[in-house]
């Protein structure tokens, strides 16, 4: 399966499809997956305010934050992959797989001192897409990041969602600044911003419910922590890539290392995964 050189909403990408109509989009700039449609519907959420010149941050499907999650940190918000173009590798790219690569280069250096190369594996499958973040290190020295795949997820009515998963684990609202247990249901009626910790030994499972047909999202457990965000209409409001009542067809499920690093050493690799079914 060949994929196709496209654009959407004036980004430059991939675009490639499954006989039975399923389909996913990868814009050029932070191999940043747009869109992807299953069972004839638009599962991710792209602001249609999204700005659209190369390096600004791309608001909607699926960034790659790396190597710093949020401003937690001297670098750009959410690191620079998201901003930088990326290249697809045909040679390591099969049937409905498709991989993409960034290497440390002049501009990389000049915000991070390492060599390191980084992969984002899109494989698409009917009802099912998988994303997969591979950092690798070239350098002398041991590397440390924070990060996620920050999954923007379109929903019909956000007062309508309900997220199920992680009953007890740990949780950190970062709106209120609390800590407790997750109710293992969560409702969105306003701001919402937490933090999950993922239990080492399994892998963190979501459950998305939205209409009639629930929507699978989990996890590799090197992530380690998964973040759920909605901006609620205040805050919305206030985001200049977003139509102000946009936060209702939105919600952010991510695989995510927030407080802690991800130690890579001299000559390693790190890999991690999010797959969502339907």
């Amino acid at each position: 399966m060949n994929s196709t050189t496209d654009v959407l909403q004036g980004h430059a990408g991939w675009h490639w499809s499954l006989p039975n109509g399923d389909s996913v989009f990868v814009a050029q700039q932070g191999a940043q997956v747009l869109s992807w449609q299953a069972q004839g519907k638009e599962r991710l959420f792209l602001s249609p305010n999204s700005v659209c010149d190369g390096a600004t941050a791309i608001r909607g499907g699926v960034p790659v934050c790396f190597p710093q999650f949020n401003q937690r940190g001297n670098l750009p918000k959410h690191g620079f992959v998201r901003n930088m173009p990326w290249r697809m590798l045909p040679e390591r790219s099969q049937g409905p797989e498709k991989v993409f690569e960034l290497s440390s280069n002049d501009a990389t250096w000049a915000l991070w001192p390492h060599a390191f190369k980084a992969f984002l594996t899109v494989s698409l499958a009917p009802n099912s897409l998988q994303i997969s973040l591979a950092v690798e290190n070239h350098g002398q020295q041991s590397l440390s990041f924070t990060g996620a795949l920050h999954t923007y997820f379109a929903v019909d009515a956000i007062s309508q969602v309900s997220l199920l998963g992680q009953a007890q684990q740990p949780e950190w609202d970062a709106v209120k600044d609390t800590h407790q247990k997750c109710s293992g249901q969560l409702r969105f009626n306003e701001e919402f911003d937490r933090v999950y910790d993922v239990d080492p030994q399994t892998q963190a499972h979501w459950t998305l419910q939205d209409g009639n047909t629930p929507l699978q999202i989990s996890q590799s457990a090197s992530w380690g922590q998964s973040v759920v965000w909605n901006p609620g209409a205040d805050k919305c409001a206030q985001l200049k890539d977003m139509p102000a009542t946009g936060y209702q067809r939105m919600l952010c499920v991510e695989a995510a290392r927030v407080n802690s690093s991800i130690q890579v050493p001299p000559n390693q690799s790190w890999v991690g995964w999010q797959l969502l079914t339907l």
